[in-house]
């Protein structure tokens, strides 16, 4: 079976590379630094290779553990990760590594081609899965389309961090989780502040005390609904000049409460 794979795949590598289209594709910037763990050393050094000459940083490793131990001491932005590799399979691997802070992407790859194996890689952590033999220009396809949505996401987060969102003479600073009326800043605890963000993001939405739980308790709280009215009532005495008479924060009866 190894022998086919290999055959396959320096087939489509060969190919590829002499293709004049892929001179064409220009290298990604900032070079990426990319982790191939793959046992087959014929597979391994050919896509090392050849992703090497696409402009990649490319480190090796043989098997999962050897790659574990890389990943605890170098920083990757991505992980071509084999599926089937003796000792720390990958599965095993890609369950780790979603357990660190900051994971690298992980694209699966693995001659089991069924649904099920591919929903299984996915729903362990991969963030995608290309099934054996594949060829080499979609590897890099592949490889290039995960940095490029990754990087997008990133910019897009740091943009919410720096985020101020502002009624009235309230503001909310996202990247600094703080708040200011005024220009004074208040002391919200966590939940007022994330029940003040939401209002913010979405005024005028009536929300239900349910919608509310879900969104700032999570879906997984099984207290008390009435908790929501005891916050509101809180932060109402922070951002109201009358808390008895609301201009901001107010109960849409029957409904629930309105921002804005």
């Amino acid at each position: 079976m190894h022998r086919q794979l290999n055959a396959d795949v320096l087939l489509h590598t060969a190919a590829a590379l002499q293709n004049p289209v892929m001179s064409q594709v220009a290298a990604p910037a900032p070079i990426a630094r990319l982790l191939v763990v793959e046992d087959d050393d014929t597979i391994r050094e050919t896509v090392s290779e050849a992703m090497e000459l696409e402009g990649f940083a490319v480190t090796a490793a043989t098997n999962g553990q050897s790659a574990f131990d890389l990943l605890n001491r170098e920083r990757f932005d991505l992980v071509v990760l084999d599926l089937m590799l003796p000792g720390m399979n990958g599965l095993d691997l890609c369950r780790q590594l979603r357990q660190a802070s900051n994971p690298p992407l992980i694209l699966m790859v693995s001659a089991r081609d069924t649904e099920t194996d591919r929903v299984l890689g996915l729903e362990v952590g991969a963030d995608d899965y290309l099934s054996k033999p594949f060829g080499i220009r979609e590897l890099v396809a592949r490889c290039r389309a995960l940095l490029r949505r990754n990087r997008s996401q990133d910019q897009a987060q740091a943009g919410e961090q720096h985020q101020v969102l502002e009624h009235a003479d309230l503001q909310l600073f996202r990247g600094e989780c703080r708040v200011t009326r005024a220009g004074q800043e208040l002391k919200l605890s966590p939940k007022e502040y994330k029940l003040l963000e939401l209002f913010l993001q979405q005024p005028k939405r009536v929300w239900s005390r349910e919608q509310l739980i879900e969104q700032v308790w999570g879906v997984d709280y099984i207290g008390d609904s009435k908790t929501v009215d005891v916050h509101i009532r809180w932060l109402r005495e922070k951002i109201e000049s009358d808390p008895s008479n609301p201009v901001h924060l107010v109960t849409v009866r029957g409904f629930g409460y309105r921002f804005g």
